[in-house]
């Protein structure tokens, strides 16, 4: 298959963004002069931020990426994704007013390109972070190469209340002033020379404060392009697998996961997922550690920006997950005993359905469940995975879970998803049980998602073990559905990675109660199985697309699948 709809695709996105840029007045392309980057720019989608008529009140969130056994506490404060950014042509400045600065840190980051959250690690682009913390100023650097800094410097004494800080970009050095005094510099390694600059910004625990002022200027015979957010409606495409899996005699829906970051930074990304799929779900800014990394701190930007893109391109959209063992603040890990999780569990799913309530169609109200540990299936075991919920609730959290989210959107459809559960074993069997406890006891679940995630040749599932598993489900008046499928091979692999995915569409098909067949994202660009830790990120062979965006033969098998 040829990639000139792929071409046309990337065209249209990019004129719509053209047309966005020239219809705004605020935009400013080609200046010298000072930028104001604060005043009639959108900082009201930025993750922890409330816009005050003083300026723009920053709100310690404290996220961190916590790992699936607890271990790790990667920072992964918010960038204003659909706030004002930078095209720099060599050197500039930056001039940030920062006030209602208290005892704990407060610091603004600029970024030379928008960090990656892959399964469990951030990736960290070059960076520059300058704040107040402990009375001084403090200024890191990342040079795209690891996640922690390659330098760490701090200047002044006695910092608080109101500052006024300057940062201006000499060749590969950042100079910093302070109320107009200079103060230090540190080698930066020329981050943003020709980079797209984006801005974020957090607070420590317990501080927070007050970001009143943000200009930008080049140097002298230097300029800088000012650009607003992109538009989030794409162009459609007449040949898509949405088109084709709509045109079906019984449609289905065609879905992928996304990333807020590469949607917003990325126009292919964002013009294929627009052209080719009917439903999204958040991959990762559901996650509670994203949505409550505090307790009682709601941030919802990022999965918010995702539900409007779906909005505005006619799709639908699936959020995951309301209750995992995995993606937990750890706040929430150290809970136990019912009297402290309960609480914790109801409240967490009032705030997020609540939230979304008419505008996500379905919802994975429990992930994972069943246990990894076959020593959970012997003696009389059930399968259920021991967890910071099942420990001090008992199964009966699943059940709670269910009932909770349909009181808080009695329309969204509630699913239960499983991995690994594809192929006959014990997990297979205990989900099926669980399923049938839960219909007995009148927990109203709609479907179970089938993972589907391939990643060695012994996790490959033939589509009439898979069938017969969606007729099991079927028979207790529950629906099915693939909803997390990847296939990773090797580079002489792909024949085998197409024949996967089509043969598990083709069940889907064919199968009445099989409604929706949705990947892990359709790129490798951004795909779960990139290598953890490793930078430049090392992509796996696992998606549709590969990571440069060429259609692969899974995309095509998928295409002839729908229109045979």
């Amino acid at each position: 298959m040829g990639d000139g709809w792929l071409r046309t695709a990337v065209v249209g996105a990019a004129l719509a963004l053209l047309a966005s840029a020239c219809a705004n007045p605020e935009n400013q392309a080609g200046t010298s002069e000072p930028v104001d980057l604060l005043r009639g720019r959108d900082w009201a989608h930025f993750a922890g931020a409330e816009v005050r008529a003083d300026g723009v009140r920053i709100t310690p969130l404290d996220r961190k990426i916590v790992r699936g056994d607890g271990s790790g506490d990667q920072a992964n404060p918010p960038v204003n994704l659909r706030g004002p950014r930078l095209k720099v042509d060599g050197d500039f400045e930056l001039t940030a007013t920062m006030r209602d600065i208290g005892s704990r840190g407060a610091y603004l980051q600029v970024y030379s390109g928008v960090p990656v959250v892959y399964d469990g690690w951030r990736y960290e682009p070059p960076s520059l972070r300058f704040g107040i913390a402990g009375g001084k100023l403090q200024v890191a650097v990342w040079d795209g190469r690891a996640d922690k800094p390659v330098q760490a410097r701090a200047f002044g004494s006695d910092l608080a209340g109101t500052a006024v800080i300057r940062m201006r970009t000499n060749g590969n050095i950042a100079v910093l002033s302070i109320d107009g005094k200079e103060v230090g510099s540190v080698p930066d390694g020329d981050i943003f020379d020709g980079a797209t600059v984006w801005f974020g910004a957090d607070a420590e625990p317990d501080g927070g404060w007050t970001l009143a002022g943000l200009t930008a200027q080049a140097e002298p015979g230097r300029r800088l392009t000012v650009l607003n957010s992109p538009a989030l409606q794409e162009e459609s495409s007449g040949r898509s697998l949405r088109a084709a899996a709509a045109a079906l005699p019984r449609p289905i829906e065609m879905g992928s996961a996304l990333m807020s970051g590469p949607l917003l930074a990325d126009v292919d990304y964002r013009a294929f997922a627009a052209a080719q799929y009917g439903a999204l779900t958040p991959q990762n800014e559901l996650q509670a550690q994203v949505v409550q990394p505090r307790r009682g701190v709601f941030a919802f930007a990022e999965a918010d920006t995702l539900v409007d893109f779906a909005r505005v391109n006619a799709m639908k959209v699936r959020g995951r997950p309301l209750v995992w063992h995995d993606g937990l603040p750890q706040w929430m890990r150290e809970a136990s005993g019912a009297a402290a999780v309960r609480p914790i569990l109801l409240e967490h799913i009032d705030a997020v359905v609540g939230h979304f309530r008419g505008r996500v169609a379905e919802w994975d109200v429990v992930s994972e469940p069943i246990s990894a540990d076959s020593a959970d299936f012997g003696s009389g075991g059930t399968g259920i995975r021991r967890s910071v919920w099942s420990q001090a609730l008992g199964e009966q959290y699943i059940d709670e879970a269910f009932r909770r989210a349909r009181a808080a959107d009695p329309q969204a459809a509630l699913y239960l998803d499983e991995y690994g559960v594809e192929a006959d074993g014990p997990r297979w069997d205990a989900l099926l049980a669980l399923v049938t406890r839960l219909k007995e006891r009148g927990a109203p679940i709609d479907g179970v998602g089938f993972q589907s995630h391939e990643s060695t040749e012994g996790q490959r599932v033939s589509a009439d073990t898979f069938r017969k598993h969606v007729r099991a489900l079927a028979a207790l008046g529950v629906r099915s559905r693939v909803s997390q499928m990847d296939v990773l091979v090797e580079f002489d692999e792909h024949d085998v990675q197409a024949k996967q995915f089509a043969q598990r569409l083709a069940v889907c098909r064919e199968e009445p109660t099989c409604v929706a067949f949705e990947t892990w994202g359709f790129t490798d660009k951004y795909g779960p199985a990139a290598t953890p830790r490793k930078y430049p990120p090392a992509s796996g062979d696992a998606l549709p697309l590969d990571a440069r965006m060429r259609p692969k033969a899974a995309y095509t098998a998928l295409l002839d699948e729908l229109t045979r």
